[in-house]
C-alpha cells in the first residue's frame, strides 16, 4: 500500500478479509491505539469485528501488536492496493458461501424465496460525512452525492434527516445475525427483520437507514415524522427510493427508515 497509489480523497479500501480507512477518523480503543493512529495516515483492521490490525505511518506498515504481522495482512494488503486502483469495481463474493452455510441457507433457496438478488461489495466507498453516532458513513460516489444534495434541500425545508447507517460488509451482516442468535433468536426470526449476509442493499454502498433528531432509530414510527413526510414527496428526485413499504415481496417488515439509491 504505497503512497502513490491510495487515493487522495477519504476513502474506505475493501480486502476479502480487511478494510483499510484514513487513520484521522478512526475511534482509537484504547490509549496506545489513539498515540498510534495520530501520527499515521491509513488504519487496516478486520472486517465485520472491526478489530485493529496495523497503521500506516511514513509508507511503513506499523502492527498494533505484540506478534508479528499476521498472514491475513500479507495476503490481503495486495487486494487493498488493487482496490485502490480500480475505485469502480465490485468485489468477488468470496466467503459467502461459508456465512450462509453458517446460517444454514443456501443462496438459490433463499434468493427465490426473498426475491432478493446477491449483492457484491464495492472495492472503495466515499466518506459521506457522519453518521447519528459520529460513526463515518460511507457509500458510494453517486449515492454519497445524492445524499448531501437531499439532506441540504431538506434542511432548507426546516427538515433534518441524519443517516443512522449506510455500508455493510457481508462480514458484518454475519456479525448482526451471531449476535441475535447469541439473543436467542432464530434464523427465520432475524430474516424478517435482516436479509442474509450476501443480500442486503447496504452491502452495495448504496442504501441508507435514514431517522431525524429525537426520533429512535429503525422504528415505524419514523413514518408519523415531517422527515418521513418530506422523503416520500422528495426522495425521488435524488434518486432514493423506499426498498421495504408494507407488504413487500421479500418477508423483509416494513421499513419506513430504509432507503436506497439507485
Amino acid at each position: 500500500m504505497s503512497r502513490r497509489i491510495l487515493p487522495t480523497a477519504w476513502r474506505l479500501l475493501n480486502a476479502e478479509r480487511l478494510e483499510a480507512i484514513p487513520a484521522a477518523l478512526a475511534r482509537a480503543r484504547a490509549n496506545a491505539d489513539a498515540r498510534a493512529l495520530a501520527r499515521a495516515d491509513w488504519l487496516i483492521r478486520r472486517k465485520g469485528v472491526g478489530r485493529f490490525l496495523a497503521v500506516r505511518r511514513d509508507n511503513r506498515l506499523i502492527p498494533l501488536f505484540r506478534n508479528s504481522i499476521p498472514t491475513v495482512l500479507e495476503v490481503d494488503l495486495t487486494e487493498l492496493a488493487a482496490s485502490a486502483a480500480n475505485p469502480g469495481a465490485l468485489r468477488p463474493l468470496g466467503n459467502l458461501t461459508k456465512h450462509l452455510d453458517e446460517l444454514g441457507l443456501d443462496a438459490d433457496s433463499y434468493a427465490e424465496s426473498s426475491y432478493l438478488p446477491l449483492v457484491a461489495e464495492p472495492c472503495t466507498l466515499a466518506f459521506a460525512g457522519f453518521d447519528r453516532y459520529r460513526r463515518p458513513l460511507w457509500l458510494t460516489d453517486s449515492a454519497s452525492a445524492a445524499w448531501k444534495n437531499m439532506r441540504k434541500a431538506a434542511r432548507e425545508a426546516g427538515i433534518e434527516l441524519d443517516a443512522i447507517s449506510g455500508y455493510r460488509s457481508h462480514a458484518y451482516q454475519l456479525g448482526i445475525f451471531r449476535r441475535k442468535r447469541i439473543r436467542g433468536l432464530s434464523v427465520e426470526e432475524i430474516l424478517a427483520v435482516n436479509a442474509a449476509p450476501g443480500f442486503s442493499e447496504h452491502h452495495s454502498g448504496n442504501a441508507l437507514d435514514i431517522g431525524t433528531p429525537g426520533e429512535p432509530p429503525a422504528e415505524e414510527s419514523f413514518e408519523n415524522t415531517a422527515a418521513f413526510a418530506w422523503l416520500c414527496e422528495n426522495a425521488a428526485s435524488f434518486n432514493f427510493h423506499l426498498s421495504y413499504p408494507r407488504d413487500n415481496p421479500h418477508g423483509i417488515v416494513y421499513e419506513p427508515w430504509h432507503w436506497c439509491w439507485s
